[in-house]
């Protein structure tokens, strides 16, 4: 078995709960406020955007909440995922640590988005909702989200970050092909769009500009709702099946992780592989370091203000306690799409605060050196997301290598880049350029921060 590279779970074995961290925190996360009472916001409040049902898990302090059958159904298409043992990378590196990764690409859409999609949708169709609106950047989570609409008969229209709209033409061609409306976003559809458009005509756009848009057109339409791939609690408590089920299968393995390491932007794909392991470090059964790693060009958990802001450009949502560059900045058209986002999950944010995790900042051409080693070794090319997270896999393991020590390391492979080759040519090339922010930058960016 020390040859074994899959580690492959039954479907009887799909976790049918999910893991809320909150109930295990050793102090709860700061509610979201009203931006115009600075009151806490109650159900009513989040009523014109989301289902009851997603409000409930939103502000739930229980530590377990089951997942329905009907999206169990669903999820059977690709779940259980697998996780590998990363042999051939680990001989590449000539490291003595064993690296693990719990692969979503075999997802429909190839990425973890649909964890979380296909819950949303499900809640949002059974209270008759009719049509979802929703942002996206790389176009990962809008083609989850059109996946996701398909399967309960729900419409679905898609604000896309301009950048990645013009990077990444097939995510738009898989959206629609699901049925989805796919917009570049700022676009002259909405008041948000037009606002930044007659500023900066040629904006490449943000997630929090998309966020807007597609916020103000779901409030405007009562049978509307709108959907967030990541950075509310709910979503980092849909992806929690990536950790449990990867818990179950390093029992399979008979091994434990030293080290676990996730890219973040708004904080799925990381909360969901990390906070199950967090519960068992919490409870004293595991001591992993866990270590969040963040694009250096939009680099929120490491250089941002941990403080009161808007989740979007435009100000319509609730103030969120989180770490932010501010919600009017504008990040670097980076080929990680995911990650270009102001902001983190507040839920994140708080665990960051009280020491559970660390954070560490990468520059994009590291982590695409450390995607095409990883290409080359696992025959998988990478997400640019996950790049980031296997950037800091690689550092981890040439530390190993030169102390000796055979750390078990553990990272999420999120998505795989099959639409996403445009960046690859961008880095095989050398034309990929790294980007840091310099102070100055980062002072205007948050001084528009309503309660720093």
């Amino acid at each position: 078995m020390a040859a074994r590279t899959k580690f492959v779970l039954d479907e009887a074995d799909m976790p049918t709960q999910w893991y809320n961290v909150v109930a295990d925190l050793p102090e709860p996360p700061p509610p979201p406020l009203h931006p115009g009472t600075g009151e806490p916001v109650g159900p009513d409040d989040l009523a014109p955007l989301f289902p009851m049902a997603l409000i409930l898990q939103e502000v739930s302090a229980d530590r377990y909440i089951p997942i329905p059958e009907e999206v169990q159904e669903v999820y059977r298409l690709w779940r259980p995922s697998p996780l590998f043992r990363a042999h051939r990378l680990e001989k590449a590196l000539g490291t003595p640590a064993r690296i693990y990764y719990k692969y979503e690409g075999v997802s429909p859409v190839g990425s973890h988005k649909p964890n979380t999609a296909v819950p949303q949708a499900f809640y949002n169709a059974a209270e008759g909702v009719t049509k979802l609106t929703t942002e996206t950047g790389a176009g990962q989570w809008g083609s989850a989200l059109a996946f996701a609409c398909a399967q309960y008969g729900l419409e679905c229209e898609v604000w896309q970050v301009r950048a990645s709209y013009d990077q990444k033409p097939y995510r738009k061609i898989m959206m629609e092909t699901f049925g989805a409306t796919v917009h570049p976003s700022p676009s002259d559809l909405t008041n948000s769009g037009r606002a930044v458009l007659k500023e900066h005509p040629d904006s490449t756009g943000s997630l929090g500009i998309a966020i807007s848009e597609a916020v103000e057109m779901a409030a405007a339409d009562p049978a509307t709702r709108y959907a967030l791939g990541s950075v509310l609690n709910h979503v980092l408590m849909h992806q929690t099946i990536i950790g449990e089920e990867a818990l179950r299968q390093f029992e399979l393995a008979g091994d434990t992780p030293d080290v676990i390491v996730g890219c973040t932007g708004g904080g799925s794909n990381f909360g969901g592989l990390a906070f199950p392991f967090l519960r068992e470090k919490m409870a004293g059964r595991m001591a992993p370091a866990i270590r969040a790693v963040e694009p250096a060009a939009c680099p929120s958990l490491t250089r941002g203000t941990y403080a009161y802001d808007f989740g979007d450009t435009a100000g319509l949502t609730p103030l969120l306690k989180m770490h932010t560059l501010g919600h009017d900045f504008i990040p670097d058209p980076i080929h990680a799409g995911g990650l270009r986002y102001h902001g983190m999950s507040p839920l994140l944010s708080h665990i960051v605060s009280l020491g559970l995790v660390d954070a560490v900042a990468i520059g994009q051409n590291e982590c695409f050196a450390a995607g095409v080693r990883f290409a080359r070794a696992e025959g998988i090319v990478p997400a640019p997301e996950p790049t980031h997270a296997l950037a800091e896999c690689v550092r981890e393991a040439l530390r190993c290598k030169e102390t000796g020590e055979e750390k078990v390391i553990l990272t999420a492979l999120c998505g795989h880049a099959h639409l996403d080759l445009p960046a690859y040519a961008n880095y095989l090339s050398g034309e990929m350029v790294d980007r840091e922010l310099t102070d100055d930058e980062l002072k205007q960016a948050m001084a528009t921060i309503p309660m720093s």
